[in-house]
């Protein structure tokens, strides 16, 4: 579990025009915006260094910028926003949470404030690639393209591609396999959905399972969650029994352990015949 220092901002009053009610987008009202900023502030403490570090001055202009130039019906579409922008934008910022506070909420009753508060943060995700169709080299590429072009990730590393048998059904031509690190806001959900529009845009067509395809992409780990659904399990539920899958993964993070079965890619990968 990664560790993580905090700075905080309490109670920035804001006066902005969010609402649900006509005359709250017209008229305006009071918010109060704490933000809690995630990051490493080692390298700021030993060298006095304000660029080792979070500015929270300038962090505080923007978050007042920027909700004084964007309207929002809702306060969680406005906390929702403004952490990515945060977090997009704001260099060291690994994890922030945001709570917006509405003391002027038109309720009709006696109260303090209502409040929304959310958490966001950058994950890490290793997607798998493959291709057995046409140009494989170029289809994998584009993915790559595709998913660094992505505001919400950013590819840290890849590996080199491998040339590897097909598994499953065997009467089809080799393919062609590697692995990246991936930098990302999306939840695993959210994640999914993006790669399968890049499959689709490669001309991916699901008819035969472990069938020929011009571009299959797996989220084979995201950070250390374990997640059992109908449409996606995270670790990927063959991973560990996929050489094609563990060298290209061993290559750029051979020290990541599976969060099920506690061994490193490189003791899987050792494990692994298949």
């Amino acid at each position: 579990m990664k560790i993580y220092d905090i700075i905080k901002i309490k109670d920035l009053e804001i006066f902005a025009n969010h609402g649900v009610f006509p005359e709250e987008t017209r008229l305006g009202q009071k918010f109060l915006v704490s933000i809690t900023m995630y990051t490493d502030t080692r390298k700021a403490g030993m060298t006095d260094d304000l660029t080792a570090s979070i500015h929270y001055g300038e962090v505080s202009r923007f978050v007042d910028s920027y909700l004084k130039e964007h309207t929002f019906l809702l306060i969680e579409r406005a906390a929702e926003a403004l952490a990515r922008e945060l977090l997009l934008g704001t260099p060291h910022l690994e994890k922030v949470c945001v709570e917006i506070k509405k003391p002027w909420a038109p309720v009709g009753l006696p109260m303090d404030t209502v409040s929304v508060e959310i958490e966001r943060a950058w994950h890490t995700a290793y997607i798998a690639l493959g291709s057995n169709i046409g140009d494989k080299e170029r289809y994998l590429k584009e993915a790559v393209r595709a998913l660094n072009e992505c505001r919400d990730s950013e590819v840290v590393r890849c590996s080199k591609f491998y040339v590897t048998p097909p598994y499953g059904m065997v009467e089809q031509d080799d393919f062609l396999n590697g692995c990246l690190e991936l930098k990302t806001l999306l939840s695993p959900e959210e994640l999914l959905e993006s790669i399968h529009e890049i499959e689709k845009n490669a001309g991916r067509e699901r008819v035969i399972h472990w069938g020929p395809r011009t571009l299959d992409l797996d989220v084979l780990l995201y950070d250390d969650l374990v997640l059992e659904r109908e449409e996606l399990c995270i670790p990927h539920v063959e991973m560990h029994k996929r050489k094609f899958v563990l060298e290209p993964l061993h290559e750029i993070a051979p020290y990541k352990r599976h969060p099920v079965y506690g061994k490193t890619v490189r003791e899987m990968l050792e494990d692994c015949n298949a």
